[in-house]
């Protein structure tokens, strides 16, 4: 293919994107109306106050039984609402029924109690019955709130939901009695979750697997593993969320085997929050305590990805000290379809990781996914690890196809020399994919490989002290357009360093001048 021919092709898959997110918009946009429940209490739908039913609301005695009862009766009822007074419930295993709302009142606290000898979380379902995830995703029972095939649930109200008894992972997650999720929902369609607060919630915050039709809104999220983790869903609305997990991902999509099928996440809105990778519980406390580079709090797509994901947007999101947006599809699925906008990156370990990669864990005999037909723009970052540059990579024979980037400015820290870096990094087709995976790159700005119809207009990448770095390295890719970028230069050091490119383009990036190589190979620019 040619280069007007290649590029022509990327310009009409953009504009079929830009129409599929804009129907996504919309599409979305008329989910909240939809489930019974608001921010009131009062009026005509029936409420039931959980001290009625036996709940005593100390901190000390367990109240699951006595919320369950309000449930049930509501459930008779409904739709319905089950009301929390302000106090502290001490809880195990809570469960949602259909047409029901919990409302947690401010100064509510649902409290995760710690499990004794002989009380505790309800166990683990058989769940999933395959090894292609791990136990968290492959199991819903045993969490603290849970429902299953319902329909017209929510939870909402400006309490608090606390999860210190539940465990993060290990082999305490699938001991008998403990739970390691806050909220778990299987199967189940019309739903919204808003207004709450979620403290230290186990393996999970919130984890939805094949639930369509959802809306989340308004929460805040410090916890230590996921927050929100939304797997095998469709039609998906997140929005001002401010979701903190420094030892995993803030806000995460995924599509897992753990229903037993390939199924895809797609239909999905992030709009108007803020993740981050502070120390736990500092957040809630303002005080934002933050260690060394690598902590988490993302937003990603993956790493389950058997089914796949399509039709992604993700807008208007400030991201502190993490590890920035992931794009990866190591299973086996197609990631295609995804714009992300208007972001701001403060300490990013690496702005955009994009990895389609060769993991397969799922069944045998699926080949290797594609990602593709991808926006991001409008993009300001600060204070970078200059360790971990953009980095869209495949994998040979694999390409990452059709990805623009537009309009971004990048400031990283710099100082790093091509002895810091690995020079030649390590395919790792079959490994987990993170930014850190290929060890420190060499280039400073963005590293290219394996990948065709790549475009990047108007990015600017500028260092706070010198890096003898190239900008920007590309290995085996092939129409690849730069036009009105700017890149910070130490003298005698290349911007591009090219091995095995064909059809490359650079206009108005000075100081290199226009340029076009029908293939190049040790090029430097």
């Amino acid at each position: 293919m040619d280069g007007g021919t290649a590029m022509g092709a990327l310009w009409n898959r953009r504009q079929v994107l830009g129409t599929g997110v804009a129907g996504l918009g919309m599409g979305v946009a008329g989910l909240g109306l939809a489930v019974p429940g608001h921010a009131s209490v009062t009026g005509r739908r029936p409420v039931f106050d959980v001290r009625s039913f036996g709940a005593k609301g100390d901190g000390v005695t367990i109240d699951s039984a006595a919320i369950d009862r309000a449930i049930e009766k509501a459930a008779e009822e409904g739709p319905a609402t089950v009301y929390f007074p302000p106090g502290v419930y001490a809880s195990y295993s809570i469960h949602l029924q259909s047409r029901v709302t919990l409302y947690l009142e401010r100064g509510a606290r649902l409290l995760a109690a710690r499990p004794t000898g002989t009380q505790g979380y309800d166990p683990a379902e058989p769940g999933a019955g395959n090894p292609y995830q791990d136990f968290g995703h492959s199991h819903w029972h045993n969490s603290l709130i849970w429902g299953e095939g319902l329909t017209d649930i929510a939870l909402m109200g400006h309490g608090v939901i606390d999860g210190s008894g539940l465990v993060s992972g290990g082999s305490r997650e699938s001991a008998p009695l403990q739970g390691n999720k806050a909220i778990s929902l299987k199967l189940c369609r019309r739903v919204v979750i808003r207004d709450l607060t979620l403290f230290n919630c186990g393996h999970f915050g919130i984890l939805p697997t094949g639930v369509d039709d959802f809306v989340i809104r308004d929460l805040t999220i410090d916890t230590n593993r996921d927050g929100i983790n939304i797997d095998c869903c469709h039609n998906v609305k997140i929005t001002g969320c401010v979701v903190n997990s420094p030892n995993d991902d803030a806000i995460v999509l995924k599509s897992s085997y753990g229903l037993n099928e390939a199924r895809l996440t797609r239909n999905v809105r992030i709009a108007d929050c803020r993740v981050s990778g502070y120390d736990l519980g500092t957040l809630l406390d303002g005080t934002k305590k933050v260690g060394p580079y690598g902590r988490t709090g993302r937003v990603k797509l993956g790493t389950e990805s058997n089914g796949g994901f399509r039709n992604v947007l993700i807008e208007d999101v400030a991201f502190e000290h993490c590890r920035g947006l992931a794009l990866e599809t190591v299973d086996g699925g197609l990631l295609d379809n995804v714009v992300a906008r208007r972001l701001t990156m403060d300490q990013p370990q690496m702005p955009f990781f994009l990895r389609l990669g060769a993991r397969m864990r799922g069944p045998a005999g699926v080949p290797v996914g594609r990602l593709r037909n991808v926006e991001i723009s409008d993009v300001t970052t600060v204070d970078a690890d200059p360790r971990y540059p953009s980095t869209i990579s495949g994998i040979p024979g694999h390409d990452i196809e059709n990805v623009r980037i537009s309009n971004v400015r990048h400031r990283l820290r710099g100082g790093l020399t091509p002895a810091d870096a690995n020079s030649n990094p390590p395919e790792l087709e079959t490994a987990y994919p993170e930014p850190s995976m290929f060890g420190t790159l060499p280039a400073f700005g963005f590293f290219v490989r394996h990948a065709r119809n790549i475009e990047l207009d108007r990015v600017d990448i500028a260092f706070d002290q010198k890096d003898i770095r190239p900008a920007i390295v590309l290995r085996d890719a092939a129409h690849v357009r730069f036009a009105k970028d700017r890149c910070d230069k130490v003298p005698q050091v290349p911007t591009f360093v090219l091995d095995d490119v064909d059809d490359f383009t650079v206009t108005h990036t000075p100081p290199v001048p226009d340029t076009h190589k029908s293939h190049a190979d040790h090029l430097e620019l």
